[in-house]
This record gives C-alpha cells, structure tokens and sequence, in this order.
C-alpha cells in the first residue's frame, strides 16, 4: 500500500469521528461501541488514530469516506470537503478556473459576486472551524496535566508531545486560511470551554500574530525537515506555512515581513529538497515519492474515499473529447477549464508545464455552461509515472500538494525584488531559471536579469502553480484581484471581465453565524 493513512473508526466525546492510523502502526479498527473520550487517550495508537483524524480533515469530508454521513450538513459531501472547498475560493474566483455546472451559486465565484447566505463560502467556513475544532480537542487532550494523568512516560510521552505539535499545525494551517480568505473571524483554542458558548472575534492582525506566534512556538517541537512519516508536517511545513504568511504580510496585517519571508525560504530551500525531473510527474498517482513535495494533502483510491480532493479536480476536469482513461480514471464529470488569460501566458508549443487540452475546445469562453469553451488543463492525472492506472478508476491515488519546492523559489523571488534583506537578486535569477529549464527541457526559456520584474514573477507562478490552490491569494497580494489593473474572461460576470469592488478581497463570513453569535460583525461592504 502507497498511502500513510487507512481508514478506521473512533467516538470522541459522544461524536464519531473518521480516523486512521498509519502503514506502520498495526492496530486494528476500534469498535465504536467501546469507545469514549475516557479511553480513546490510554494508549499511544489510541492517540496515532485521532492524530490522523486531524490529517484526515483535510482530505474527507465526512464518517463513511465518500458513502455518506458528512461532518458538515446544508451541502453535499462532496461540496463540503476541505480541499474541494478550498480549490473552489482560491482557483474559481481568479483567471485560472471556470467551472460549467450550475450548482446553487458557484458561479458567481466566477463573477466576483457572491453574498453572505452563499452556501459554498459557508461550507469552507464551516470546515475551517470544524477542522479547528477537531484540533482543539487532541491539544487539549494531550496536555502536561493528561499525560500526567493518564501515565505516560519516556519514549510514549516524548511521541505524544511530538503529536500535540503537528495537531497545533494543522490548527495553525486552518487559522491560517480562516485568516486569508475570511480576515476577522471567531476564535477558539483549547483553552475555552467544551460545548455550546459564543466565541469572540479575532481581528486579522492579531490573528496573523496569533499564527505566527504558534508556528515559531512549534518550529522546534517537530520532526526535523523530511524526517516524519510521508504527509505529516515537518519542520519544513511549519517553514513553509510561515514563508507564507511573511509573504503576504501586508495584505493581512500591514506590516513588511519580506526579510522574515526569505529566512523560512533559506530554510526549505536549503532542507535537500530537490525539483523533479519532471514536471508532470509531481501530480501523478504515485507522487508521494516526489522528492519536491513538502506537505501533501493525501488520497488513496482505496483507503481515501472523497467526491472532493483530487477525485473532484481530476474527474471535473475531463470532458468533452477527452478520454477518460488516459487519466487513469473511468469517467469525466466535463466541468473545469481555464481562461485564455492563463494560456496566453505561456510558450504552448515550448513550455512543458502548457497542459492543454485543445482538442474540439475554444480558446475564448463565450458560455461558461459548455465545456467546450476555454482549454481544458490535464495537469493532474490518476496515473503513476510509468503509466500504470491508480489503485481504483473512480478514486484517485494522486496527493495534492499543498507546499512544493519551486514555489519556494518563486516566493524568494519575489521576497528580494520587493526589498527583503539576506537575498540576492543573482540567487533569485538562478532559481527562476532552474524552473524554466526544467519547463523548457534546456536553456532556451532562461530569462536576464532586466527581465526578472514583480509582473514577471506573478505570470511566472500562474505557469508553475496553476490549479494549486495559489492564485487567489497572490493577485490580492499583487492588487490586481478586484481593481482595473488585470481583468480576465468573465470576472466581474461580464465575457470580456471588468473591475470588481474590493470587498470582494475578503469573503463574507455566513449570515447564519453573524445572526447566531452577537460577538461577530459582518465584514465591511457585506
């Protein structure tokens, strides 16, 4: 088996919940009827399988993987999965990504129109918070005082404690994306109390604090970089999580972290990290041997059973004259595309990383509805390297991958062009270029000096990172996400695209929580 995790199944706290445990840890499913949160934490697998529940908040959405019984109600499973939601924000509300179905109100992500009841913006809320909670309940769990308590002792505690710090991770992760998408949003550690109790807001800087804060806190409790088990964080998730928010520092508290951005950079790039060979092979089924991945969102057509995830982008993405099982799987769903914002950005008949579709499709999009119209991308496949289909045709083995490095490359880029200390412009010429000649196959797509610009590096990470889950929150950083300075088919629902307002760089957070909780104020323009 390729996967880390399997499914299994354990009650917390009078709750069932989805866990798992590990390829190395040979424990068998718990029996619901015996569990309870009394229990659950008197043994070190007991601890492992709810560990992994918090991984697994990420990639399944509901008790039964994808039979049913979601975590979240008031939207399909398939909707209401963590990346699919995720996916949904960060990629069809910007160039990259239209989708033709005519679910409820997703298009008006295409538009830049959407409102405070959207069913869709509340399932990512909700997820975000569900994620958190969950995270809430292992920290609080695995304290000094319950290990106490319970008798851990040496080489149990020191795991558990190591534990704990990834579970403060995946917390941190999910504050983190709270605060990129939602701003000033209600806030819960595991210090407040169990069960029913309105929580305060937190404004976004001091949530951007609060983040950072967690990550230096953690920096030393992890596993060191590339020495945890395959799609647990590291020392170089927490790097990477807080390269991230350096980066975008002035959108989301106003202050520049340019310096910081390129120290946590330093450090990935300097992890043994390397970029693959090729470029298609890191969204593959078996990429979880990819030596430039480092932190995945993981999927197993067996154990890892999801309508969202990688199921979602890569099913979706299949339509029209497109055959199915040359990705590996046994239908497509004829719903994503991209713009001709995107492919114009490229060297199609040079650049390796231009994975088009062109076959019957036009390149403008005169009606979202048909699949036809806009270039379908084939970037991620249920394939393995050498071919070979994933372990199921409907459920993909392929991890997505939430922090690769050549991203890295890119954001130490940009950290020295935007006046970052303790980065060098000759370094970041030569990072752009190791990913250029990867792309091209040679060196004939090497850019000079005079070339390496801010615009550049923008359309240079739409060519790298397309369909990653990136470029929402780089066109806000660029301010080109609402404003007149970069319009692209159908923004702002219009073919041709217009400008948007700027409340539209935030989401609303859901009328049903503003109505619930009078300690939340609606954002501005809401």
């Amino acid at each position: 088996m390729k996967r880390i995790f399997k499914i299994t199944f354990v009650v917390l706290a009078t709750t069932l919940f989805l866990g798992s445990c590990t390829k190395d840890l040979n424990t068998l499913p718990i029996d619901p009827r015996d569990m309870t949160s009394a229990n659950v934490y008197q043994t070190i697998a007991g601890y492992k399988q709810v560990l992994a529940k918090t991984y697994a908040g990420l990639s399944v959405s509901g008790q039964q993987g994808a039979a049913g019984n979601p975590d979240i109600s008031g939207i399909d499973e398939g909707f209401g999965e963590y990346l699919r939601a995720y996916w949904y924000h960060q990629e069809l509300t910007t160039d990259e990504a239209v989708i033709g179905w005519n679910d409820q109100t997703i298009k008006d992500f295409h538009y830049q129109a959407w409102g405070s009841g959207d069913v869709f913006i509340s399932a990512m809320y909700y997820r975000i918070f569900f994620q958190i909670s969950q995270c809430n309940e292992f920290i609080r769990e695995s304290s000094e005082a319950k290990l106490d308590e319970r008798g851990f002792t040496g080489n149990d505690r020191a795991m558990i404690v190591k534990f704990r710090s990834e579970a403060r991770f995946l917390r941190a992760l999910s504050y983190y994306h709270a605060l990129d998408l939602f701003g000033n949003v209600p806030f819960v550690t595991e210090n407040d109390p169990v069960g029913k109790f309105f929580p305060s807001q937190i404004n976004r800087a001091a949530l951007f604090t609060y983040v950072e804060k967690e990550l230096l806190a953690i920096e030393p409790l992890l596993a060191d970089a590339r020495q945890n088990e395959y799609g647990r964080a590291d020392k170089s998730a927490a790097w990477a999580l807080l390269a991230k928010l350096y980066l975008n520092a002035e959108v989301y508290a106003s202050v520049n972290k340019y310096t910081e951005c390129l120290t946590y950079c330093n450090n990935i790039i300097n992890a043994g990290y390397t970029l693959s060979s090729e470029y298609k092979d890191i969204f593959l089924a078996d990429n979880n041997i990819n030596p430039e991945i480092i932190f995945s969102i993981n999927f197993d057509g067996l154990k890892t059973r999801t309508w969202g995830g990688t199921t979602f982008i890569i099913h979706a993405g299949v339509g029209g004259s497109m055959v199915p099982g040359d990705f590996g799987i046994d239908g497509g769903w004829g719903g994503l595309r991209t713009t001709s914002a995107v492919v114009n950005k490229f060297s199609l008949l040079l650049d390796k990383r231009a994975m088009f579709w062109t076959d019957g499709q036009n390149l403008e999009i005169v009606d979202i509805g048909s699949f036809n119209d806009g270039y379908a991308v084939m970037k991620f496949k249920n394939k393995t390297s050498s071919g070979a289909n994933g372990q199921d045709l409907t459920y993909p083995d392929t991890d997505f991958p939430m922090f690769r490095l050549a991203d890295f490359y890119l954001m130490y880029a940009e950290a020295v062009k935007r006046g970052g200390s303790g980065g060098d412009e000759g370094t970041a010429l030569n990072f752009v270029n190791e990913i250029r000649t990867r792309a091209y196959g040679n060196a004939s797509g090497n850019i000079a000096a005079n070339q390496l610009t801010l615009d550049f590096i923008l359309d240079e990470r739409a060519r790298e990172l397309y369909w990653e889950c990136h470029r929402r929150t780089d066109l806000i950083r660029y301010g080109k996400f609402s404003t007149s300075d970069y319009v692209w088919p159908w923004k702002g629902g219009i073919a041709a695209g217009v400008s948007t307002s700027s409340i539209y760089n935030i989401f609303p957070i859901p009328s049903s929580d503003v109505s619930a909780n009078s300690n939340l104020k609606q954002n501005l323009g809401y």
